[in-house]
């Protein structure tokens, strides 16, 4: 296992850059990493939410991977909405790319909120296969195309130029949070329920109407229901598919935040009962 003495941080516009070291008289030089991991914080967060965890990734595979912690969404920047933070964050990767010659892959890591800001951006950076693409989006819904069947090379594309490998949410709101149990501190009130669902926009900006799905602007569906497929030139089914490994972690319980099911993207019924998970008492 590597030291932790020999992981370096590097602060850039936005953001850090974390890789373990070679050691010597000049410790933190760069050599070349093929693997790039983009971490991305969650509502009112930043960069220091996975500092922790990139030294770890690095330790982990210090001959192999180079981590940037995004910050371009940071703090009260994270109430300006899941599109305008999608953008940010997709400058932000293209800028990251750039200052790391020789890297072929690229895993995102999110929390929360940064999970859609993820997805967001992926959309926003993915490059179909030469084959064509593999979902379309009419009238605002899902066509019936099955994702499922569809051939390892028609469902493959590449983000920012870049192998897709692992894209991976800790308990992200994927269906919003609007509706029974979504943000479970309401206790499932359906009065505290509506009340918060109208007026999200005023603590927490933009950001309030995409999770809430108030966001109605010139007749067009909530954001979040656009982003279950590809949306003109924003693919953002296509990109998820491209990757190799999709993991949603959600926490079974305790959550005051993010309810088990829209952070597991699953219905009511389909929730296993919490005892399978937690035993009372301990």
């Amino acid at each position: 296992m590597a030291s932790h003495e020999n992981v370096c941080h590097a602060q850039q516009d936005g953001g850090q850059d974390v890789w373990m070291g070679e050691g010597g008289d000049h410790p933190c030089d760069k050599k070349v990493r093929e693997h790039l991991i983009i971490t991305v914080n969650g509502i009112d967060g930043s960069a220091e939410d996975w500092r922790y965890a990139a030294d770890q990734f690095v330790m982990a595979f210090p001959d192999k991977v180079v981590v940037h912690c995004s910050e371009r969404n940071a703090l009260k920047l994270t109430h300006d909405g899941v599109d305008v933070m999608g953008e940010r964050l997709a400058d932000e990767v293209l800028e990251a790319i750039t200052r790391n010659p020789g890297l072929k892959k690229i895993s995102f890591v999110a929390h929360s909120l940064g999970g859609l800001v993820a997805r967001y951006t992926i959309g926003r950076l993915y490059e179909p296969p030469s084959t064509g693409e593999i979902a379309g989006e009419k009238g605002g819904e899902l066509m019936d195309v099955d994702l499922i069947h569809h051939s390892e090379e028609q469902s493959r594309g590449k983000i920012a130029g870049l192998e897709p490998v692992n894209f991976i949410t800790v308990a992200t709101p994927h269906l919003g949070c609007k509706g029974k149990n979504q943000l479970p501190m309401l206790w499932g009130v359906p009065l505290f329920e509506k009340i918060v669902c109208f007026g999200a926009h005023w603590a927490v900006g933009r950001s309030g109407r995409h999770l809430f799905l108030t966001d109605t602007d010139e007749g067009k569906l909530p954001l979040l229901r656009r982003m279950v497929n590809d949306c003109g030139d924003l693919r953002f089914m296509s990109a998820l598919w491209a990757f190799k490994r999709r993991v949603a972690y959600s926490n079974v319980a305790h959550d005051k935040i993010v309810g088990w099911r829209t952070s597991s993207i699953r219905r009511e019924s389909e929730l296993p009962q919490i005892s399978t998970y937690c035993k009372c008492g301990k």
